[in-house]
């Protein structure tokens, strides 16, 4: 859902009449599900209007748990310990959307053609103007944003991480070459980038990703033929 509304942000810019580019910032966010501050996703949550019944099973949820090690007759001592939202708990999606409910309020700004689209921790900032350097200055004016709320949240942002794409199928009309500058690192720009495992070029063709997933399946294949040739002792089409 996430993929589709990026990609059909991009082609209704694209079918307005006066061109324009579409630039994409892509922000990684360091051990976000282990950084949740529990204090203010409650708080959130009950900014939000969440109902007592709700907070109270969350709250309960986040405190008072236990591990105890046994090793053959030797038991260890119960000892109580922090639970950080687990990437893998059902609950994950719904929790991490009241965390960066206040982020996507702060950074969704149609006056200066600003999308905000995140899923989790896998956050995107659509900017679209008519010039690449108008779309460089609102990016580090949104960055700014981003940095004041993740100091308040305990999120860090990882730089070095950070994915910076523009996205046309008219880059003739456009500096191409222009670089984001965000609290005086360079972000490097991409002619394609993975954006929830699917990999974009920048005229929005399926190509690459074709390519990209072709040669995933060929390894799968030699791994496959592997470990069928050293069980059974026989070939692929055999094995069929």
């Amino acid at each position: 859902m996430t993929l589709q509304l990026i990609i059909k942000k991009i082609h209704t810019v694209w079918s307005n009449i006066r061109r324009r580019v579409v630039s994409l910032l892509s922000l990684n966010e360091k051990n976000a599900f282990n950084n949740v501050m529990h204090s203010k996703l409650l708080h959130d949550m009950k900014k939000r209007k969440v109902s007592k019944l709700l907070l109270k099973f969350v709250k309960n949820f986040l405190k008072d748990w236990y591990i105890m090690i046994t090793i053959d007759d030797y038991m260890m001592m119960k000892c109580s310990m922090n639970i950080d939202i687990s990437q893998d708990s059902l609950l994950l999606l719904i929790l991490y959307l009241f965390y960066n409910a206040n982020l996507l309020k702060a950074c969704n700004d149609i006056k200066l053609r600003i999308n905000f689209i995140n899923f989790v921790n896998d956050i995107n900032i659509l900017i679209y103007k008519e010039f690449i350097k108008c779309n460089c200055r609102v990016f580090s004016k949104i960055y700014d944003r981003c940095e004041q709320w993740s100091k308040m949240h305990d999120i860090k942002f990882l730089m070095t991480k950070h994915k910076l794409i523009y996205f046309t199928r008219t880059s003739k009309w456009f500096n191409m070459k222009v670089d984001v500058k965000l609290m005086k690192h360079q972000i490097d720009l991409k002619s394609n980038i993975k954006v929830l495992k699917v990999q974009l070029n920048f005229k929005l063709k399926w190509a690459i990703y074709m390519h990209h997933v072709e040669a995933k399946l060929v390894i799968k294949q030699k791994i496959m033929q592997t470990i069928i040739e050293f069980t059974w002792n026989s070939s692929m089409m055999m094995s069929k």
